[in-house]
C-alpha cells in the first residue's frame, strides 16, 4: 500500500529544540475566556471568523507557549544519553510545571467554548507529568501535579456529562478522553480510566463502514482536516489505555484502523472527503497547508498496528512531534531509531 502526501518532502526543516535552563514558569494562566472561532450562524461549525479566531488565539497564546516550552524541555531529557542530566531535565520540567499546579491554573474556564476545547492542553500537561515522571520518579512536584489534574479532570468528566450532543462524538470529547487516559496513568484512577475508555470507544464506534467520521464530516472543507485532528487523541488515547489494561484497537470492527486509512488514503486528493461533503478539502483549494505535525500521532498508531506501509510512509517525515500531545512522538514512541 503506498501512501502520498500533499506537500513536498525535503522542503520542510527539522524543528529546532532548545533544553530548558530551568528558569521560572510563566506566570500561570489561571482564568481562561473565548468564544467559538466558528461564524455564529454555522451550527456546523465550519465557516471561519477571523476576528474570533484573533481573539482566541490572543488568549490562548499563554497557554500554548507554556506547553511548547515544556514540550521543549520533555525531549531534551529524552534526547540525552546520560542518565543523571535526563533526570534533571525531567525535575526541571515537573518544577515548573508543579508552579502551575500550585497556582491551580486552569481553575476558571468562563465559556462552553473554552470547557469544550481545554483536553488538548489538560492532555499535554498529563503526558509530558508522565513521561518526566518516568524519568524523575522522586520529584517532589508529582504530588501537586498528580492533584491539579486530578481537579482538571474531575471538573471535564462532570462537564462532558451535559456538553452539547454533536461535541460528545467529535474530536474535542476524544482530546477530553486523552486527558484522562494520560491523568489516569499517572494517578491510578480506575474511574477516571473507564470514563476515558467509554469515551473512546464512544468516538471510535461512531466511524462509518467506510472509516470516515461523521461528525468531522459535517465540517465542510475542513472535514479531512478535522479527520485527521480526531485521530491524534484516539489513537494515542488507545496506546496509554492498553499499557493500562483497556484494549480498544479491534473494537466496533477495527473501526480506529479504518478510520486512519481513510484518512491516509486521501492525503493526495481530498477526493474521498470531497466526496461526502461535497467540498474541496481546505488542503487542496488553497486555503490550508498539510503540516507533519498534523501527522504525528502515526507514531502512536504504529504501537497499536505495526504496519510496514504506514511505517514506510512515515519514516521520512521524522522526527515528527505535536506539542499537544507531549511533543517528540518519534521519541516517545521509540520509532525510527
Amino acid at each position: 500500500m503506498r501512501y502520498a502526501l500533499a506537500f513536498t518532502l525535503g522542503l520542510l526543516p527539522a524543528p529546532v529544540f532548545a533544553q530548558s535552563d530551568c528558569g521560572p514558569a510563566p506566570a500561570p494562566v489561571l482564568n481562561l475566556a473565548f468564544d467559538s472561532r466558528y461564524a455564529e450562524d454555522d451550527p456546523d461549525r465550519a465557516t471561519l471568523d477571523e476576528a474570533r479566531e484573533a481573539a482566541a488565539k490572543a488568549a490562548l497564546d499563554p497557554l500554548d507557549d507554556f506547553v511548547q516550552d515544556l514540550a521543549n524541555g520533555l525531549e531534551a531529557a529524552l534526547s540525552d544519553e546520560d542518565p543523571a542530566q535526563r533526570a534533571d531535565l525531567a525535575a526541571c520540567l515537573l518544577s515548573r510545571m508543579g508552579d502551575w499546579a500550585r497556582a491551580d491554573a486552569l481553575a476558571q474556564l468562563g465559556t462552553t467554548t473554552v470547557e469544550l476545547t481545554i483536553g488538548s492542553r489538560l492532555a499535554a500537561f498529563a503526558i509530558m507529568a508522565g513521561q518526566a515522571a518516568s524519568l524523575a520518579p522522586s520529584s517532589a512536584d508529582l504530588d501537586d501535579i498528580r492533584a491539579w489534574l486530578v481537579r482538571r479532570m474531575d471538573e471535564q468528566m462532570n462537564f462532558w456529562e451535559t456538553a452539547p450532543d454533536r461535541a460528545s462524538q467529535n474530536n474535542l470529547r476524544a482530546w477530553a478522553a486523552l486527558a484522562g487516559a494520560a491523568t489516569a496513568g499517572l494517578v491510578d484512577d480506575p474511574v477516571m480510566r473507564g470514563w476515558a475508555a467509554w469515551s473512546i470507544a464512544y468516538v471510535i464506534c461512531s466511524v462509518d463502514e467506510d472509516g470516515s467520521l461523521p461528525q468531522e464530516m459535517r465540517r465542510g472543507k475542513y472535514a479531512l482536516h478535522y479527520q485527521l485532528h480526531a485521530l491524534a487523541p484516539l489513537t494515542t488515547a488507545a496506546v496509554l489505555l492498553r499499557a493500562q489494561g483497556i484494549d480498544l484497537a479491534d473494537r466496533c470492527d477495527g473501526a480506529l484502523g479504518r478510520s486512519v486509512r481513510f484518512a491516509l488514503s486521501d492525503l493526495e486528493d481530498g477526493q474521498r472527503t470531497q466526496g461526502i461533503t461535497g467540498e474541496v478539502q481546505s488542503y487542496f483549494d488553497g486555503s490550508d497547508t498539510l503540516e507533519t505535525w498534523q501527522l504525528a500521532w502515526l507514531e502512536s498508531y504504529l504501537v497499536l498496528d505495526p504496519d510496514p506501509a504506514i511505517d514506510t510512509f512515515v519514516n521520512p517525515l521524522r522526527p515528527l512531534s505535536y506539542s499537544k500531545l507531549g511533543g517528540n512522538q518519534t521519541l516517545i514512541f521509540g520509532h525510527g531509531r
